[in-house]
């Protein structure tokens, strides 16, 4: 099942309780199959939306947490969710992506043009944003914005008051397009919004009666207002928003608020960024942040939950736990509105990095080191592109042991730690975009079946035709040798592992006796490598399937790894 953790009260009520809970209770409602949960979204604390790994969407009343879950029925996968103070948005895991909302919709703010619709209770699907690319949606106070980052162009519906919208109208829109050449917005539980443009400047706009923009004054803008920071754009890895306040996140872990003391607990009300003391004076590093209506709360990267505002019935900023005391660990906060926030991992890695951040663990087969951590030559040549001994010497003489570690994360999990710095000794190495342009599973790719650098050979038995083939001899069984990299089959099957383990050093080539065809056998090649099954329309796909059915238990893969389904959806492709 999920592990998901949650904190505070689950009665429902807006109101902080006196009696609401001070340790963290795992929230134990999902069905078996559901194995990962990559988000939590909450509104007003009557609803909670969960998105599963399979892209399932899940809602429950916080009073009802120990009640089984059923997902919501005939919707495509979902790959993103998130949720304003009364309603909510996700988007379709389709080719063509499809927007869809549901909660209230008595200010349109759900993109609804049907002025008798107050409120709609399913995912319903968005037709006024059906020819438009969005790929993130931001549900706020009682208005939208959703942004299509190819056309850079942000959308947006709602209650326009205050300038939510960014506009100077009054009325309560349906969904029109609102802004052009922006890169990226943040909104949250609040009236208020930022947006980052493509001249690399952030912008502001709606409700500032608390000095949340962080500008330097209280007052409220109708169009977006260019703001003026210590740090540039690039700089801020997340913003988060609740009443008359906010919070900013750097990629190098320092944390800023502006706004209401009361949901700060800074110590007194600001109109400008400012670090909290406590933090700054402990060279904490945050990691993840997030806002419910009128209180924070923190991670940080020793793995404690501080939180402020009116956390449970103390708008002081304090420690609330430390998860390693409790050999816990997450690296995604959500809040409800009120009173609740949930803990959990948003796994958004492969299991193909997973299995290989392992290595970064144990070390097997490493073969050379970095300031005594033991790496895998041929995995940071593929990955960096460049000489091995060239890529030793620059990190030994100019980067921290801290900035090895968080390098190797990127190198074996796809995962970027301390942005500003990986990306730093990325860029050193000619990579740009490592999110886009460089992906573990590209760069293992390269490596299939590659004899140059190939450390091991998989002797396996090509006698596919032994059942329609009258003279058959076993003498006559032709053989095939397929060149592997021994620490990558040891991080994703048990069954190399044992026997890479207990193999004479010297050894460079083992036979299969799994009695599985060729065919089957270059498919699990490739699919350890790449977490990808590469179906073509020679493959006999029904005996390959029905091989793959015990493959998997006799190579112990990882039992969490839906590779039937995986199977299927390649050969849909």
């Amino acid at each position: 099942m999920a592990f998901v953790k949650g904190l505070g009260t689950n009665t429902g009520n807006w109101k902080p309780n006196n009696n609401m809970n001070s340790t963290l209770e795992t929230v134990n409602l999902f069905p078996e199959e559901v194995t990962n949960i990559i988000y939590v979204s909450a509104v007003y604390d009557n609803y909670v939306c969960f998105l599963s790994s399979d892209g399932k969407l899940y809602q429950t009343n916080p009073s009802s947490f120990q009640s089984k879950l059923k997902a919501f029925e005939n919707l495509p996968p979902m790959k993103c969710v998130d949720s304003g103070f009364y309603h909510f948005f996700a988007i379709s895991d389709e080719e063509i992506p499809k927007v869809y909302g549901w909660g209230r919709n008595g200010y349109h703010q759900i993109g609804l043009n049907n002025n008798n619709t107050t409120r709609v209770d399913n995912p319903t699907l968005v037709q006024a944003l059906n020819d438009k690319k969005i790929d993130s949606v931001h549900p706020s106070g009682y208005s939208s914005l959703v942004l299509s980052s190819e056309d850079q162009i942000v959308y947006g519906c709602g209650q326009n008051t205050n300038g939510e919208l960014g506009i100077i109208s009054t009325n309560q829109n349906a969904m029109i397009k609102l802004h052009e050449n922006v890169v990226k917005v943040f909104s949250g539980h609040s009236e208020h919004s930022f947006i980052i443009k493509t001249d690399g400047e952030i912008y502001a706009f709606g409700y500032n009666q608390g000095g949340q923009y962080g500008s330097g004054s209280n007052g409220t803008q109708k169009t977006p207002q260019k703001l003026k920071f210590e740090f540039s754009a690039e700089e801020v890895s997340q913003i988060v928003s609740g009443f008359e306040m906010t919070a900013l996140l750097t990629t190098d872990g320092r944390l800023f608020v502006s706004g209401n003391n009361s949901n700060t607990s800074f110590g007194s009300s600001l109109t400008k960024f400012t670090e909290y003391n406590q933090f700054k004076n402990q060279k904490k590093i945050i990691t993840n942040i997030a806002a419910g209506y009128n209180f924070l709360v923190y991670l940080t990267e020793d793995n404690e939950i501080w939180t402020g505002g009116n956390f449970n019935n103390s708008n002081s900023l304090k420690k609330v736990i430390n998860l390693s005391e409790n050999e816990l660990s997450f690296n995604t906060i959500r809040c409800c509105d009120f009173s609740t926030f949930f803990l959990f991992r948003s796994e958004t890695k492969s299991y193909l990095s997973q299995d290989l951040g392992k290595l970064l663990e144990n070390g097997h087969f490493s073969d050379c080191k970095i300031k005594n951590i033991p790496v895998h030559k041929l995995l940071i040549e593929a990955r960096l592109d460049h000489d091995f001994d060239e890529i030793s010497k620059y990190l030994e003489e100019s980067c921290q042991l801290k900035d090895i570690e968080n390098l190797l994360q990127w190198i074996y999990c796809d995962e970027i730690r301390n942005q500003k710095k990986t990306i730093e000794i990325l860029n050193h190495f000619g990579i740009q975009k490592p999110q886009k342009t460089k992906l573990l599973k590209n760069d293992l790719r390269k490596l299939l079946f590659d004899e140059e650098t190939s450390d091991f050979t998989l002797v396996v038995q090509n006698d596919e035709n032994e059942d329609d083939n009258e003279d058959y001899d076993e003498e006559d069984i032709e053989e095939e040798e397929l060149a592997v990299h021994k620490f990558i089959l040891a991080a994703r099957s048990g069954l190399f592992l044992d026997l890479f383990q207990n193999l004479d050093k010297n050894l460079k080539k083992v036979k299969d006796y799994s009695k599985k065809s060729l065919d089957t056998i270059e498919l699990l090649i490739a699919f350890l490598y790449t977490d990808e099954i590469p179906i073509t329309a020679d493959t006999d796909q029904e005996l390959v399937k029905e091989e793959f059915e015990d493959i998997i238990e006799y190579y112990q893969l990882n039992p969490k790894i839906p590779i039937l389904n995986i199977f299927d959806q390649c050969a849909q492709k």
